[in-house]
């Protein structure tokens, strides 16, 4: 039997500045991975390891438009870095890891956080709140060749000119390469997979009307409108 019984999804892709699009294979989030945002989410970074979860790749969207999802009344955005892989493996030590790495973006982690909410008092996962359709807009990819291996720098979001969040990409608790690493040894990685890096402090809704715009050090900002 040779063919697809019915039409094939569209490749998830990520622009990339200069031309030409990434493909993408899976989305890895970490939670809680600055330790002022860890505080304000109620909890101590000092006790805890790395943990992530998924977005689906097609939650990734570069329109610069976020339509104000249903069946949520609160809505939040979350800064991070976007870093993409071009190579993986399993068990991939830490002194490799950054040789994985294609390029960065900037992306939002939007996040229906009443719906997460609900999801963590029941012990339940938080896919309702975290991947639901266009829940990751997403600006150009800058190639590593570009723009070098982003360690350090300013990340930080307006909504409506208004400073929201403010922090220093150093300030994550587990590095670029410590990530990598760490996902390695529980998952294959494979060139297509984006890893979102966590968010600083300030997390706060958006309604339909704001606009956002988010800013890292060395990678064009990307901007926003919730419609």
């Amino acid at each position: 039997m040779t063919g697809f019984v019915i039409p094939a999804p569209a490749q998830a892709q990520l622009p990339v500045v200069g031309g030409g699009a990434f493909p993408v294979r899976r989305v890895y989030c970490i939670g809680r991975n600055y330790a002022a945002h860890a505080v304000e989410m109620g909890h101590d970074p000092d006790r805890e390891p790395p943990f992530f979860f998924q977005k689906n790749p097609d939650s990734l969207d570069a329109s610069g438009q976020f339509p104000y999802p249903v069946k949520s009344q609160d809505v939040h955005h979350e800064a991070e870095l976007l870093v993409a892989l071009h190579s993986g493996g399993t068990d991939i030590t830490t002194q490799d890891a950054l040789a994985h790495v294609w390029g960065y973006a900037p992306c939002l982690d939007m996040t229906r956080r009443d719906l997460q909410g609900e999801a963590k008092k029941m012990g339940r996962p938080w896919e309702i709140g975290k991947s639901f359709e266009r829940s990751a807009p997403v600006g150009p990819l800058h190639p590593v060749s570009d723009v070098g291996h982003l360690s350090s720098g300013e990340i930080s979001l307006t909504v409506n000119g208004e400073l929201r969040q403010s922090g220093d990409l150093d300030q994550m608790i587990w590095k670029v390469p410590e990530m990598i690493s760490y996902l390695s040894a529980y998952f294959e990685l494979a060139a297509g997979d984006v890893i979102l890096s966590g968010t600083p402090s300030g997390v706060g809704p958006v309604v339909r009307g704001d606009a956002m715009e988010l800013s890292i050090a060395g990678l064009d900002v990307l901007r926003v409108d919730v419609v």
